[in-house]
């Protein structure tokens, strides 16, 4: 299938590693032009090296960190500078810590929101005008399956990603006549490193290898494994397509069937 966003201009969040760079390197071999940010600059470069090297898409990078206060204005110049215009924006951003309910405290719930909701919001809103103006616009924020069944010790992430799913779907249908759709992508459990992180953690809190948790985890998925990055990035790749046009204010759930809701 040609995803026809050959020569789209795509600006991916925290894609220095894991999904964010699963997600970018889905769309350059589609032929897009992707601007990978992150906080870890040398990664970057080596990612974009290897991007190009495969001579479909184009990649550039911009170092920039989700917690910064100027880290919007930051990317809507970068935007400008190295794509000359945005047509697809990911909207993706690293985890908070693990812990329970009672362990949010307001300083942690002020920094996460901080960049995993108001940095997300923000953007975006300032983004918008370039795509309405061209007609053609496609936003895709990364969340998490703990959206449809919050996961054990994750609640920070439970909470904020969840304030994500309303603002979604309210600006899904403000953007709609502009030619722009707003998806969001859940991920269940993708390898990443943060899978590995997290498993560590559960390991320590529960008294248990990391053998056993992983084994455990393993066993609640239908598919019987864990999913991959390139199948992320590729499902992440359909949702900013022009056959995807269709799609919209909606949240796909890339887990193997783990989630139990309906």
């Amino acid at each position: 299938m040609d995803l026809g966003i050959s020569g789209k201009r795509a600006l991916v969040l925290a894609s220095s590693r894991g999904l964010g760079l699963g997600i970018a390197t889905a769309l350059a071999r589609e032929g897009a032009h992707v601007l990978l940010v992150g906080r870890t600059e040398e990664r970057l470069a080596e990612n974009c090296k290897a991007i190009n090297a495969e001579g479909k898409g184009k990649a550039d990078w911009v170092g920039g960190d989700l917690a910064d206060a100027d880290f919007v204005a930051a990317m809507v110049q970068a935007v400008e500078e190295k794509l000359g215009g945005i047509d697809i924006l990911v909207n993706n951003t690293g985890g908070p810590t693990p812990g329970t309910a009672e362990e949010m405290t307001v300083d942690k719930l002020e920094t996460f929101f901080q960049s995993m909701v108001l940095r997300v919001i923000t953007l975006t809103t300032a983004l918008l005008p370039q795509m309405k103006a061209q007609g053609f616009g496609r936003i895709l924020t990364v969340a998490s399956s703990g959206v449809f069944e919050p996961i054990p010790n994750l609640a920070l992430s439970n909470t904020l990603r969840g304030a994500l799913v309303g603002w979604n779907k309210t600006l899904s249908a403000e953007v709609a006549p502009h030619g722009i759709t707003s998806n969001m992508i859940l991920p269940g459990r993708i390898h990443t490193d943060r899978i590995d992180e997290l498993d560590g953690a559960n390991a320590k809190r529960q008294g248990k290898s990391m053998e056993d948790i992983r084994t455990a985890s393993l066993k609640t998925i239908p598919a019987g494994r864990l999913g991959t990055v390139e199948e992320f990035g590729a499902a992440a790749a359909f949702l900013c397509s022009a056959p995807a046009s269709y799609v919209n204010g909606t949240m796909l759930r890339v887990d193997g069937g783990a989630s139990k809701s309906i």
